[in-house]
């Protein structure tokens, strides 16, 4: 009788099954890290923008003459964010001192993620104790339809 080596079908089934949720784990973890990512282009690309805000108008008692497109290409930045949305820069109208940073285009999740991130040197922020995130916005719309407005400024 001589014997025989390999594989049956219910091993290799097996491994399939041991494969397929090692996939599927690995499938989370990288949807979650490219999440995670987007979001810390966002804070950061947010930060940028202010930061050129305030340098190219430092020299101003408000904001009034602020031109969103004149930053962006100041700062060599599109207006285009990670989430196919886009990025708007104006003065808030009831406080030229102030600007308002607007991120558009998110979906649900994204944008209540950015509404309960703290913006911490905005006005809502600071004002609030460093209580609040200090955004304010739209998180109940189509997908790509939510919107986040952070306000900087005195």
């Amino acid at each position: 009788m001589t014997q025989e080596s390999g594989r049956s079908m219910i091993e290799m089934l097996g491994v399939l099954a041991i494969m397929g949720v090692i996939t599927v784990g690995a499938i989370g973890m990288i949807s979650t890290a490219m999440r995670t990512q987007k979001l810390t282009t966002v804070n950061d690309e947010v930060v940028q923008m202010v930061t050129m805000v305030r340098n190219i108008h430092g020299e101003y008692d408000d904001f009034s003459n602020m031109n969103g497109t004149t930053i962006f290409s100041a700062i060599g930045m599109s207006n285009k964010n990670p989430y196919g949305g886009t990025y708007e820069l104006s003065v808030d109208p009831s406080n030229p001192r102030q600007f308002v940073v607007k991120i558009g285009g998110l979906g649900q999740g994204e944008c209540e993620s950015l509404l309960a991130k703290a913006w911490s040197d905005s006005v809502g922020y600071i004002s609030s104790n460093k209580k609040e995130g200090g955004a304010t916005g739209s998180c109940k719309g189509a997908s790509g339809t939510n919107y986040v407005q952070i306000t900087y400024g005195e």
